[in-house]
């Protein structure tokens, strides 16, 4: 019950008041017809409309239409969300610089997997997608090549294929700069992935049941704020990028022998701040980040909780600052794979649940160092079939021996020598700690 509360907990600003249910910004957004409207009623050409240059402004009256259509100049395309657009192939292209596809249902069926068939494709800068209902995608929305585009408040659905790496990206951004992916709800598809892209924000979004609810490889200087990522494998995942910066997110449920809340592979410049990990297999994950001399990787004030492993490291990590964190109610706090350790990174500040030290002058910071000393996960580490043993009276007893005896005490896995004795939540969410 309390694993439960504390998941509820860490999703409910996301979470509608009334229904206790995750809202969909796609759903309860109306976006009002544009000014200067030319009407199409169901069976009348839209894309004669579309091409049309005396026309600025097509709206799609309530109905189903027939697509594909192509936006090759810069024309709004509006619809209310029964007026429905279906085909096969990519439904909706949008080609033109100012184009804006806003309002209505894109039903995805038909689309093939193998041609990256998408609901909408952006391959032209300045370029809109807003308010738009995107059902049985096989790709949602896809952008090449393309600068300054903004995807606001759309509902995606992803093909609910049973198995998840058979669906299609429910966004792709490829080659994109300087762009907004914001208040969009993205459920049951594969990944949204950021590939080769740089400059680019994706804030406030829902993302539920996916493989990777965030995909970074080659994208520099991106920012993840305020997003909520619920049931997924994976959160957020960085590969081969420097200069993200990952604030304010939460991330519950990454589930799974390969579930992690956020991982970061051969990168660096890295924050990982104010975010909160939820009941995930791996909250934080670092394999050879920093990547380049000179960088960094900054780790503050996260919760991470209800894990089964707080922070991993793929093996000994140097050149990473990790303070002012909670890592309480975790299996194991912190782990280093190969039986390598934490003490090149500088740790400070951090609440751990299973400190056993004092506090005499009572200015909420610990009078002796937390020292992470573990001879069942060092043995885990070098031998990973032991992991079938965690949890057991076996490893217990081996733990229990090294306090016991300081002949079998292991080396330290990490240092915290100002470790705090109050964690930062729940209780910042005046929900009491029992």
């Amino acid at each position: 019950m309390r694993t439960l509360a504390l998941v509820a907990i860490a999703a409910s600003t996301a979470c509608s008041p009334a229904s206790g249910m995750i809202d969909a910004p796609g759903e309860r957004t109306a976006i009002d017809a544009p000014a200067a409207c030319t009407h199409v009623a169901p069976g009348a050409s839209v894309q004669a409309a579309l091409d049309d240059p005396s026309i600025s402004v097509v709206c799609l009256d309530a109905g189903r239409y027939q697509g594909p259509l192509r936006l090759t100049r810069a024309v709004t395309m509006w619809g209310p969300r029964d007026a429905v657009v279906a085909g096969t192939g990519t439904i909706v292209d949008v080609t033109a610089p100012g184009a804006a596809v806003v309002g209505m249902t894109i039903d995805g069926t038909g689309g093939r997997f193998d041609l990256l068939d998408g609901a909408v494709r952006l391959a032209a800068s300045d370029t809109r997608v807003e308010g738009v209902r995107v059902i049985n995608a096989v790709f949602g929305i896809l952008v090449e090549r393309a600068s300054r585009v903004r995807i606001l408040n759309n509902h995606i659905l992803g093909s609910r294929d049973p198995s998840t790496g058979l669906r299609g990206d429910t966004i792709r951004m490829w080659e994109t700069r300087d762009s907004l992916v914001e208040g969009n709800t993205i459920e049951d598809g594969r990944d949204l992935v950021v590939w080769y892209s740089r400059n680019n924000t994706i804030a406030n979004n829902v993302v539920l049941r996916a493989r990777y609810a965030l995909h970074f490889m080659y994208s520099h200087d991106n920012t993840v704020r305020g997003n909520r990522m619920i049931g997924t494998v994976v959160g957020v995942f960085v590969m081969y990028s420097r200069g993200v910066h990952i604030i304010d997110n939460v991330i519950a449920n990454a589930a799974g022998a390969a579930g992690m809340a956020i991982g970061l592979k051969d990168s660096g410049n890295i924050e990982v701040l104010d975010n909160r990990l939820i009941h995930d297999t791996v909250g934080i994950y670092i394999d050879s980040s920093p990547m380049q001399n000179g960088d960094r990787v900054e780790i503050a004030r996260n919760v991470i909780r209800l894990d089964e492993t707080g922070i991993a490291f793929h093996a000994s990590a140097k050149n990473l600052e990790v303070r002012d964190n909670d890592l309480a109610d975790n299996t194991t706090q912190v782990r280093v794979d190969g039986g390598g350790n934490a003490m090149g990174v500088t740790w400070s500040g951090n609440y751990f649940d299973d400190y056993a030290g004092y506090d005499l002058d009572d200015d909420g910071v610990g009078d002796v160092p937390y020292e992470l000393r573990s001879l069942s996960n060092q043995l885990i580490s070098s031998t990973p079939n032991l992991a079938l043993l965690r949890g057991t009276a076996a490893l217990a007893l081996v733990d229990a021996a090294t306090h016991l005896d300081p002949l079998y005490q292991p080396a330290p896995v990490l240092i915290d020598r100002a470790p705090k004795l109050t964690s930062r939540w729940p209780t910042d969410r005046n929900v009491t700690r029992k």
